[in-house]
Formats: C-alpha cells, sequence, structure tokens
C-alpha cells in the first residue's frame, strides 16, 4: 500500500426525542419565536431530560455507526470524543462511551476544543490511520449542552441543543478522504466565551452556584465578530490552498452556531444555498455534534467524490477548515 489517506466511511447520529420550541423558551425568558429566528435561526432544538449525561447521546451514536457499517465492536482501535459537557471531570466520556457500546480492544480520549472539537478530531484521528497505525478509529462529537445553559439568559438560551454524531475512519490507498486541514487557536479570545466556574482556577463553591457561574458565559457580539472573519476567512483559504472554486465544492458542512454566521461564510466563498448544509432551525447549537449531525441528515444525497469544506468556529478561540472527499455514495 502506497500513500495511505484516512476516508470517512460511515456515519451515525442521535439526537432527543424532547423538542424545545421558541414558544417554550419564551415562557422562561423575555423573547420571542420572531426574535430568535431573525438573530439566530433557530426554530426548535432537542434536550436529554434527566439523569443522563453526553455518554448516552455519543453511545446511540456510535451504535448506529457500528451497525450501518457492519463494524464489530471488537473490531475498533481508536475512540476519540469530543465534547464540552463531560459525564464528569474525569473518567474521559470517550471511556464511558467505549464501554457502553463493547468497544474493548480500543484505547480513548477526550478532545475539548469547543464548537471545533469534532473538527480537532477528525484531524487526530486521521493522523492515526494516515501513519498505517489503526484501521478503525470512531470520531465521535457529543454535548449535552442543555446541563450548562442558564435558561434565565436571553442571549444564550436560544441557542443550545443537545446531539451527537460519530464517524468511522479508515484507510484507502484511493484519493479520498481528509485531504487537508487548517486549524487555529486564539487563547486570547477565552475572556469572550467560557465557563467561569468548576475548573481548578475557580473551584465548585456554594458562592459559584449562588452567582450563577457554571453556566455558559457569551459576550455575543465579540463571538459573532470573530466567528465571522475567522471561518469565512479560513474556508476561502482552503479553496485558494486547493484550487477549489465554488463550482468545483459540492457542499459546504459549516458548524451551526447561528445563521447569519453561516450565511456569511457561504458568501464569502460564493457559494449558492443549495449547496450549503444546514439544520440549526431543528437542532440549534449542538456544539461538537454539529459537523457529523449535518453529514449523518445529508448522507443519502452525498455521492463518491463529492468535495466537501467542513468549517467551523467555537470557544478558545478555535476555528479551522478540513477538505475532504467524500469516499462512498450515499
Amino acid at each position: 500500500m502506497g500513500k495511505i489517506n484516512a476516508a470517512i466511511t460511515g456515519v451515525g447520529g442521535y439526537v432527543p426525542e424532547y423538542v424545545l420550541t421558541n414558544e417554550e423558551i419564551s415562557t422562561m425568558v423575555d423573547t420571542s419565536d420572531e426574535w430568535i429566528m431573525t438573530r439566530i435561526g433557530i426554530k426548535e432544538r432537542r434536550i436529554l431530560k434527566g439523569e443522563l449525561g453526553s455518554s448516552e447521546l455519543g453511545a446511540k451514536a456510535v451504535i448506529e455507526l457500528l451497525e450501518k457499517t457492519n463494524t464489530k465492536p471488537e473490531e475498533v482501535d481508536l475512540l476519540i470524543c469530543s465534547t464540552v459537557t463531560p459525564d464528569m471531570q474525569f473518567p474521559a466520556t470517550a471511556n464511558i462511551i467505549s464501554d457502553k457500546v463493547g468497544i474493548k480492544n480500543a484505547f480513548s480520549f477526550d478532545v475539548n476544543a469547543g464548537c471545533s472539537g469534532f473538527l480537532f478530531g477528525m484531524a487526530t484521528g486521521a493522523k492515526y490511520v494516515q501513519s498505517g497505525m489503526y484501521k478503525k478509529v470512531v470520531v465521535v462529537g457529543a454535548d449535552k449542552m442543555s446541563s450548562i445553559v442558564d435558561y434565565t439568559d436571553r442571549s444564550v438560551s436560544p441557542i443550545f441543543g443537545d446531539g451527537a454524531g460519530a464517524f468511522l475512519l479508515e484507510p484507502t490507498s484511493e484519493d479520498f478522504g481528509i485531504i487537508d486541514e487548517i486549524l487555529h487557536t486564539d487563547g486570547a479570545g477565552r475572556k469572550h466565551l467560557h465557563q467561569k466556574a468548576g475548573g481548578s482556577v475557580k473551584p465548585a463553591s456554594h458562592e459559584t452556584v449562588e452567582a450563577r457561574e457554571h453556566y455558559i458565559y457569551q459576550e455575543g457580539r465579540q463571538v459573532f465578530k470573530s466567528a465571522v472573519v475567522g471561518m469565512a476567512g479560513v474556508s476561502v483559504e482552503m479553496m485558494k490552498k486547493h484550487g477549489l472554486t465554488n463550482e468545483s465544492i459540492d457542499w459546504l458542512v459549516p458548524h451551526q452556531a447561528n445563521l447569519r454566521i453561516i450565511d456569511a461564510t457561504a458568501n464569502r466563498m460564493e457559494l449558492p444555498k443549495e449547496k450549503v448544509m444546514i439544520n440549526i432551525q431543528k437542532f440549534g447549537n449542538t456544539t461538537a455534534g454539529t459537523l457529523p449531525l449535518l453529514i449523518w441528515e445529508w448522507e443519502n444525497k452525498l455521492k463518491k467524490g463529492d468535495n466537501l469544506i467542513f468549517s467551523t468556529f467555537g470557544a478558545g478561540f478555535t476555528w479551522g477548515a478540513i477538505y475532504v472527499k467524500w469516499a462512498y455514495n450515499g
């Protein structure tokens, strides 16, 4: 075998049954369906009820993935879980997912890169395949964002939902798979989007709980501006690097944080709307789950050889783009 590429050979996904509508949110905080749709583009989002964590979402996505690809759990070499809402501080949620689905012959670990987590997980998993070390790598994006959303905060409560998706990466000698990635971080951006308490700097206490510091803190205007610049810029950079045009790109797979950010990215790339995957209106921002959930919904429309640009922006700040040449007919 000559050069080894890491191909996406299957996708699984899961969203909870409970639908949280804009109308219900408007009973919790001063907002409305019109306000949310105009500024964010979200109509509803899914919520995982009960004492269940992100591993529950991730495990269901992985089980579907293994079934669809006829992969036995014991055949998996590595599982990477991207999440900002781990079941607990330790062990890793990836370990818990592996246990729940019966993956016994693999090692696993978590990646935390905010909303860019799945993109970073894809890039990491691909390296293990491209090196020739592993033949079956599962990358999961799973977040129970409802666990850290303050539903009395109008600026945050409409944005996030719960969900998970998973990819199987396998080696191929053909010119398909993860072709290239451009990834960035800027730690100075953390002040605009973070969780104030619960870490080693500010452990949980009565004071932090009473001050509501275990929820998402976001300075929306600054995050919006940075996301537009980051996502659009890195996507255009990837196009130029590989000589791609708006005609040769088949799909933009953008992080689902805000419809205006998605539109701005597509406009910079000069892509028509019919080439842009969007499901923010029904799932909201599922953080690490957004990218695989898009492919989960669009899988039957994808054709072998399609050119896809995955693009994202998240807390950290983190952002990036991955160029994928799709490996199978949906």
